[in-house]
């Protein structure tokens, strides 16, 4: 028996909501221009406030450990306080610790400032990608629209060395940090107008103690995968791991006997959003170890600076952000589980152009793959977000949106930890030096390219030309296995993609509530 009633149209955003969507746009720019703004800084801000060797890598690491360990407990309290309430608050705290982290006297200040600066940054990733699904009820303006907002996420990441080079040629280290205050000034002024309010008005209080489990277990994972793709498999880092792991499970018995989680287990039983979670975890494992070895081979081997290797990578940010823009196009005459399979079988493809990259001559060869592999990162950056907040009812739409960013993050820093360590054991077990090089500078070199870039700036010309010759050598060999290893992953997530996407139905039922508020 089929029915003959109209289906209820779907509301069309308007001019106000694409407007509106501009603003968000900003503060998701300005997130992940932050992650990667400050390596051109750090040698100029530590002349100044001489930070160890300890304080430098919190420096780096703190800002995005606690965005990643906020963003469940944040997600969820946007959902109950209102989503643009959160996102102003988050916005006049992330200008109020940006300006503290520009003019702080100490490294230990700018350690503390960048800490509370993730913090508050963390309130603007799911408040952000939240709204998006409250102002964009069609499906295809929603896909389009997260497309937008995945091209400036992409984007920032890319164009963070080149803005931070403009901004040192001109001002002091501490500017890098103020780029946000007038993007978060505007953003105040402008959200009450432009952006709707959303917020489940009969949701029960946030769970402290889960809020505390979930932090504890996201920052212990990420701590100890950064520290193994640091210093090799050491024990604190694994036991970090595996504590990680078993707060984890704690955290997540809890939420099965909570009347009101701060994350409701149930989202993991709909097939698309746990597919397309999975796909985003294996997809940027491979992205974060081949990044790291591509960025590293710009520097090292070939020896640009941060800033030029930074415009060496603006061909791969443009191309996933012309992909993100096309791929609703195409989702929408295709199925969606061929074009995300076919996009990341097209990163495929680039990986294993970096299997025949050579130590000279090899840039246009890299960056042709670099290329290639960000056009199935744009396609699938957008399509899956999408996916993951489209098929979640409104009220977990923060929860949802948390839970993306947090399996990019888990899946970058395992990819930088196994694929890292992968490539440095390639290096060692194929680096032969020269004659004639000190014992002290050899054994240096015979760990990392990075240490023998540093060895080599004692050396006479000659010995230091052979020195670097040979590491670049077993360096770029690194490089050509990270990219057979990262194919292989992309042929996996391609996998993943062409089968469970495409038996994936359903959608996680609301909770019997009153309808959430909406102004």
């Amino acid at each position: 028996m089929s029915s003959n009633a109209p289906e209820t149209p779907v509301r069309k955003a308007g001019s106000r909501e694409w407007v509106g969507l501009a603003v968000l746009a900003l503060p998701t720019l300005l997130i992940s221009l932050d992650q990667s703004v400050l390596y051109l800084a750090l040698p100029h801000l530590a002349e100044e406030l001489r930070p160890t060797g300890t304080q430098t890598l919190w420096i780096m690491d703190v800002y995005g450990f606690l965005i990643a360990g906020f963003l469940i407990t944040m997600g969820t309290l946007g959902d109950r306080i209102g989503r643009r309430k959160l996102l102003m608050i988050g916005a006049t705290a992330v200008g109020l610790t940006s300006v503290a982290a520009a003019y702080s006297t100490s490294a230990e200040a700018l350690i503390v400032t960048r800490g509370l600066l993730g913090i508050a940054a963390a309130t603007l990733m799911p408040s952000t990608l939240a709204l998006i699904s409250n102002m964009f009820h069609d499906p295809y303006q929603r896909a389009r629209a997260i497309a937008v907002w995945a091209s400036c996420f992409m984007g920032g990441t890319a164009l963070g060395p080149v803005v931070g080079g403009v901004m040192l040629e001109y001002f002091w280290w501490g500017s890098v940090f103020l780029l946000g205050v007038p993007v978060m000034v505007l953003l105040l002024v402008v959200a009450p107008f432009l952006l709707p309010e959303y917020k489940d008005s009969t949701a029960g209080r946030i769970d402290l103690l889960s809020a505390l489990l979930s932090l504890v277990s996201i920052l212990s994972v990420i701590y100890g995968l950064k520290e193994l793709a640091r210093y090799g498999f050491e024990m604190v880092p694994l036991l970090a791991i595996a504590a990680g792991l078993a707060v984890g499970a704690v955290f997540a018995a809890r939420q099965n006997r909570l009347a009101d989680p701060l994350l409701d287990l149930r989202l993991f039983k709909v097939g698309a959003f746990s597919a397309a979670l999975l796909i985003l975890t294996v997809s940027m494992l491979g992205t974060g170890g081949g990044y790291l070895f591509i960025t590293g081979f710009l520097q090292m081997v070939e020896g640009f600076s941060p800033m030029e290797a930074g415009l060496w990578m603006v061909p791969a940010a443009v191309a996933s952000i012309v992909a993100a823009q096309v791929a609703p196009v195409i989702a929408k005459r295709h199925p969606l589980s061929t074009v995300v399979g076919v996009a990341l079988l097209i990163g495929m493809a680039g990986y294993l152009m970096l299997v025949f990259v050579d130590p000279v001559g090899g840039i246009p060869l890299l960056v042709a793959g670099f290329v290639i592999i960000f056009v199935g990162v744009g396609t699938f950056g957008s399509l899956g977000t999408n996916l993951v907040i489209g098929s979640v009812p409104p009220e977990r739409g923060g929860s949802a949106a948390a839970l993306s960013s947090i399996s990019g993050d888990l899946g970058n820093a395992l990819g930088v930890a196994v694929l890292g360590s992968l490539g440095t054991a390639v290096y060692r077990d194929t680096v032969v030096l020269p004659d004639g090089i000190p014992r002290a500078a050899a054994d240096a070199a015979g760990g990392s390219m990075e240490d023998a870039v540093t060895a080599a700036r004692d050396l006479p010309a000659g010995p230091a030309d052979g020195l670097l010759t040979a590491a670049a050598e077993a360096y770029t060999r690194g490089l050509n296995t990270i990219g057979v290893a990262c194919a292989v992953i992309a042929a996996i997530s391609a996998t993943i993609a062409l089968t469970m996407l495409r038996r994936s139905r359903g959608a996680v039922p609301s909770r019997d509530r009153a309808p959430a508020a909406r102004t």
